[in-house]
């Protein structure tokens, strides 16, 4: 599948707006399902409340919401560390191949090791990678109780398209997952690749706008055996810089194309949502 990211009429159109300084150097504050390299000033530290929703299946009632609260410090130079916990909630109803359900617990914990490898500021570009390995209590489309081990490695990359006014990003991820059910004791190894690129411009003072796009791939086993499904997602976000260090973040995604190994029509909704969204509040000092 062939598909173009609107990068030019964008980039044209917001660098037509009138001249402002983007709010603050530290991109997690500007993009939503996509990551920065920034890792913030040595002895920084911050507290952030990521909510992440997903909605829609091909029939029935779906609905999942996790809240992510990551405590986040910078003991060196482009180095990183945080800590998180989840509590997440499904609400299922008569969606074929899962069960109803109507839960909500704590999830899981996650830990983080974010390194720059190449400062934007100073280089072409920025650069960094990111491991967060995660244990986790539920799957998370199915919500049934389980031990899973996983979590996300990634390669981040952004640039500043227009100096202070527009920044791009881009990431390659890979998830793997491996889960062992507490109701019958069955085994099951997944793992999915995501590529994601975003730009995001800041039209007002403190307020910046974007778009992101991002395109999943599922497999079944660790080293993406068995293709399962894809699906492209494309959506806006926009980010405010508030007063004593706290940021805001909204982002909405919608799936435009996909398809599910077996499944009928133009999008997967067996292994993906029509709808994710994602709010985030932080506070830095």
């Amino acid at each position: 599948m062939r598909t173009i990211l609107p990068t030019v009429p964008l980039v044209a159109a917001l660098a037509a707006a009138p001249a402002v300084a983007l709010a603050d150097d530290e991109t997690e504050y500007h993009f939503g399902f996509t990551t920065g390299t920034s890792v913030g000033d040595i002895g920084e530290k911050e507290i952030q409340s990521r909510l992440t929703g997903r909605f829609g299946k091909d029939a029935g009632h779906y609905s999942m919401l996790s809240n992510k609260l990551e405590a986040e410090y910078v003991p060196l130079r482009d180095f990183r560390l945080s800590l998180a916990a989840y509590v997440t909630q499904h609400r299922i109803a008569g969606i074929p191949g899962l069960d109803d359900r109507r839960s909500g617990a704590f999830d899981g914990l996650a830990f983080g090791l974010k390194y720059r490898l190449i400062d934007r500021e100073h280089g072409p570009f920025g650069l960094a990678v990111e491991a967060e390995p995660q244990w986790r209590r539920m799957d998370g489309t199915s919500g049934a109780p389980v031990d899973q081990i996983g979590g996300q490695y990634s390669l981040l990359l952004d640039k500043e398209l227009v100096s202070n006014r527009i920044i791009s990003a881009f990431n390659l991820v890979y998830e793997p997952e491996v889960s062992r059910s507490r109701l019958d004791g069955t085994w099951s190894h997944e793992s999915t690749v995501r590529v994601a690129a975003a730009i995001m411009a800041q039209a007002q003072p403190h307020v910046s706008y974007g778009l992101e796009t991002r395109y999943l791939r599922k497999y079944e086993g660790l080293a993406l055996d068995r293709f399962a499904g894809h699906a492209l997602y494309v959506g806006p976000t926009v980010s405010a810089t508030l007063p004593r260090g706290y940021w805001l973040l909204a982002a909405w995604s919608i799936q435009v194309a996909g398809r599910s190994v077996g499944g009928q029509g133009p999008l997967d909704l067996t292994n993906f949502e029509r709808h994710q969204v994602r709010l985030k509040l932080g506070f830095n000092y």
